[in-house]
């Protein structure tokens, strides 16, 4: 690998490591995690507690219709309500918000806004 490919990685991890040290899911409050690759965004809410993942979702989900199966804005803003639904029917009210190493704008914050419009407390 290049040198500056794995600085990249390196840095990637540690802004992750910060950004996870503070931040805890239970059953009654789980973490809320947002991954966001090239193509796709997956969201998990995980209970840390136990390691268990209590609902994901991810745009190569069936749930989803065909028009939400890319990367922008209003598929997060779709993804973030269809996970708020999923955590209200087992009666999740909040979550821990996680980003990862990725910064709170864009996309990231589309999924936040989703669940917000949905009922869920961040």
């Amino acid at each position: 690998m290049d040198n500056h490919k794995v600085k990249n990685c390196l840095l990637r991890k540690k802004r992750q490591a910060r950004v996870r040290k503070n931040l805890c899911g239970t059953a009654e409050r789980p973490r809320m995690s947002v991954l966001k690759t090239n193509q796709h965004i997956h969201i998990q809410l995980i209970d840390d507690q136990k390691g268990h993942t209590l609902a994901s979702l991810s745009t190569m989900s069936k749930e989803l219709s065909a028009d939400h199966r890319k990367k922008c804005k209003e598929t997060g803003k779709a993804l973030g309500q269809k996970i708020a639904q999923k955590a209200l029917e087992q009666q999740i009210k909040a979550v821990v918000f996680d980003r990862g190493p990725h910064r709170y704008h864009g996309v990231v914050a589309a999924v936040a806004d989703g669940a917000r419009d949905a009922g869920l407390e961040l």
